[in-house]
């Protein structure tokens, strides 16, 4: 099974809070994602008329697919539940809230699930530290090997 993570977003971001969403595909978008398929590039969510909508994920077209194949960055409905769905609402009218997609994953009832996280930008600075610590822990762990 295909899980795509979207590494850019823990450079870009401070992840507050990480949610789990069901999303409405097409027959061929799931046949696409199984094969692994999809790019997060400038992908996002946000919020219209009480449902969580992703925009700008590209899952390309399914190779073996016909005329029924379906539009690669066309808009797609998040699923959550309705109290998570006030949580994040109240926590994206604060300041310097967005909501990003982390990954997309298959769960154990084979059903494509993403995972969306509440995050908060990160300034020059902490992007620069968040290198240093990896660095260090890259070189960490090839001492103790």
């Amino acid at each position: 099974m295909a899980e795509l993570k979207n590494r850019q977003a823990y450079h870009e971001y401070f992840i507050d809070a990480k949610y789990e969403a069901g999303m409405v595909l097409q027959g061929t978008e799931v046949k696409s994602l199984r094969e692994g398929r999809a790019s997060f590039n400038d992908s996002y969510c946000l919020i219209h008329k009480g449902e969580i909508w992703l925009k700008s994920l590209h899952i390309s077209e399914y190779s073996h697919g016909n005329v029924n194949n379906h539009d690669p960055v066309r808009d797609r409905k998040l699923l959550l539940k309705k109290r998570e769905l006030k949580k994040i609402e109240e926590k994206l009218k604060e300041k310097g809230y967005t909501l990003v997609p982390l990954r997309i994953y298959f769960n154990e009832k084979r059903f494509a699930k993403i995972e969306i996280g509440l995050a908060k930008g990160k300034k020059l600075y902490d992007k620069r530290e968040s290198i240093k610590q990896k660095d260090v822990q890259r070189e960490m762990k090839r001492f103790l090997k």
